[in-house]
């Protein structure tokens, strides 16, 4: 695992602006970062990355038959009571589900080591399947990668064989906050995927979404019978409308119980039932007894995004923390595996899980430890 400087492409910032991806810059900072790439072997991706991504991915599913049917579980994980026997339909129904990620700490050699899972609501999608991937095709093309370099990243191919495969209905809306460039971007893009497989797609804004008889309903009043919403769960729960989530004959992407699998409280699960697995990093959960927190390890909350309200103190007595609304919230505790550091950079791997198959990774840098929505996206080449 190298990082390597590279020229940029001259047109790169037209064409991502010609084909949606208007989010490649945050703040007047870049967000996608082509000034270098990173360079693995093929060993490093199959060995080190896309087998430990399908065994931790089949553990976690293993994970949701024995939550569901444990209070206590239920409650360490901060579910609403009145929300378990409608996770728990949503699981034994067998109801869809589509993609996640993992996040993992990796320096070239392995074990990684997993840090959380997105299981619920993903993003940087849109930037794995296809930008990066383009990138990799101009920069052959030119002359500035070998022309054998390769890239892990069937995301693309699997999302639209998932898309045909599994039987939604339809007419199938896809979901976002209307004014949120970045999950719009996402959704247009996978929306441009199922459109592609021939369903018939169509977008609504999560605020224009309405209610009538118990059902969720599009402007025209039309029944939503499938959805696909880039808004967590976690919020969706504790909205005015919640009560119609349980009447509606809505099938969601991502379903219910992915709600117990993008939660913090995972990781001290996992770590209970699998401990010292090679993947994992000793976790467990807060309580009223537990002291403060001392070097060497991480405060999570359970439901946290973009690193927010995330605390670390460095083995050096370092205390790393980033503000934001998850303040309230109940908190897991994790071994710090720090982030490994190319240059000025720490670096984060995100590996792709749609349905139940690895399908690529995305790289994050920061100028810190804990890997924020600011951080860089720096495509991959795999050369041998």
């Amino acid at each position: 695992m190298q990082r390597i400087a590279i020229e940029p492409r001259a047109h790169w910032r037209d064409y991502a602006e010609s084909v949606g991806f208007n989010f490649h810059t945050i703040d007047h900072k870049p967000y996608w970062d082509e000034t270098a790439y990173y360079q693995f072997s093929l060993q490093q991706i199959e060995h080190d990355l896309e087998t430990p991504t399908e065994e931790l991915h089949a553990m976690a599913i293993d994970l949701v038959a024995d939550i569901i049917k444990d209070e206590q579980k239920l409650q360490q994980l901060g579910i609403p009571e009145n929300f378990w026997n409608y996770l728990a339909s949503t699981w034994t129904k067998g109801d869809p589900y589509l993609y996640g990620r993992m996040d993992f700490v990796y320096d070239g050699n392995g074990p990684a080591k997993l840090l959380e899972l997105n299981y619920d609501t993903p993003t940087a999608l849109f930037e794995t399947g296809f930008f990066q991937w383009i990138w990799l095709e101009e920069q052959r093309q030119q002359g500035k990668l070998p022309h054998g370099a390769d890239q892990f990243n069937s995301l693309q191919d699997k999302l639209e064989h998932a898309f045909r495969e599994i039987n939604f209905p339809q007419p199938f809306y896809f979901s976002s906050v209307a004014k949120h460039s970045e999950d719009k971007g996402t959704v247009s893009y996978l929306m441009d995927i199922a459109h592609q497989t021939g369903m018939d797609v169509r977008y609504i804004a999560i605020e224009d979404i309405g209610e009538a008889d118990g059902q969720f309903v599009d402007l025209g009043g039309y029944p939503i019978q499938g959805l696909f919403k880039l808004y967590p769960w976690e919020f969706l729960i504790h909205e005015d409308f919640s009560a119609v989530i349980k009447t509606s004959n809505t099938v969601w992407l991502e379903p219910s119980w992915k709600l117990l699998l993008s939660n913090k409280g995972i990781l001290p699960l996992l770590w209970e039932k699998y401990p010292n697995h090679p993947n994992l990093l000793p976790s467990f959960f807060e309580t009223s007894s537990s002291e403060p927190l001392t070097a060497g390890w991480v405060r999570k909350p359970l439901f946290s995004r973009e690193g927010a309200n995330i605390e670390l103190i460095t083995d050096a007595g370092e205390r790393l923390h980033v503000p934001g609304p998850y303040d309230d919230a109940k908190y897991i505790r994790q071994v710090l595996q720090p982030l490994p550091r190319f240059g000025e950079s720490y670096t984060l791997i995100g590996s792709w899980v749609v349905r139940d198959e690895a399908a690529g990774i995305c790289i994050r840098e920061d100028d810190s430890l804990i890997t924020k929505n600011s951080s860089r996206f720096v495509p991959h080449i795999i050369l041998d």
